[in-house]
């Protein structure tokens, strides 16, 4: 089964502790399982380590590692977060990145029309180990150049006390669109973060 290991962000670590998560001396911020290695070099989410794989390699133009460590222990975080509920994958060919994709062993779970910035989206749902892989791009369009890993939703355990602990800088709690759950979306830049950050209230048990 193929799953994260690592997320490479280009963050600098100072900025996410300000921004309530914990991160280890070797500069790496352990969420559930997974690991986030903040470069501080860059911009947004640089590459990933996939266990799983054959052989080092991109997927669809991500710089890709391949790993055969354990997962990571939870760390405990300020800001309430417990875990990654869902990465975004965004694609200028849907049809490349989904060929991409099953060429590791991914197959498709779920799909779904939607919006993204007031034009319309296909979404498309692969589960990596606990984290859902949401791959987002236009129907029908292919363009050249490479995916990428545009943000992160992490799952908190009280939505309304993370809300709280970031004032400001956070939007309001709306409510999500899976059933019964409810969001908010960082404003990263005030935090001095490049990427795309959102936190998500706990999965609701059946739905």
């Amino acid at each position: 089964m193929v799953s994260i290991d690592e997320l490479h962000a280009a963050d600098p670590p100072q900025a996410w502790r300000a921004a309530g998560f914990s991160v280890d001396s070797d500069d790496v911020c352990r969420v559930g399982d997974v690991r986030v290695r903040l470069a501080g070099d860059g911009t947004g989410i640089l590459g990933w380590t996939l266990r799983g794989l054959p052989a080092d390699g991109d997927v669809d133009g991500i710089p890709t590692l391949r790993s055969d460590t354990e997962p990571a222990s939870p760390a405990e975080h300020p800001n309430g977060v417990t875990s990654i509920d869902h990465v975004v994958l965004l694609s200028p060919d849907l049809d490349r990145t989904v060929a991409s994709l099953a060429a590791i062993g991914l197959e498709p779970r779920r799909e779904r029309d939607a919006e993204l910035g007031g034009q319309p989206m296909r979404q498309i749902f692969y589960r990596l180990g606990p984290v859902i892989l949401e791959v987002v791009g236009a129907a029908g369009v292919a363009n050249d150049g490479p995916s990428s890993l545009w943000g992160v939703t992490y799952v908190v355990a009280d939505i309304d006390a993370t809300a709280a602990f970031f004032s400001d800088r956070a939007l309001p709690v709306k409510d999500a669109v899976q059933p019964g759950r409810r969001i908010t979306t960082l404003r990263h830049r005030d935090l001095g973060m490049s990427v795309r950050t959102a936190m998500i209230s706990l999965p609701i048990l059946g739905a």
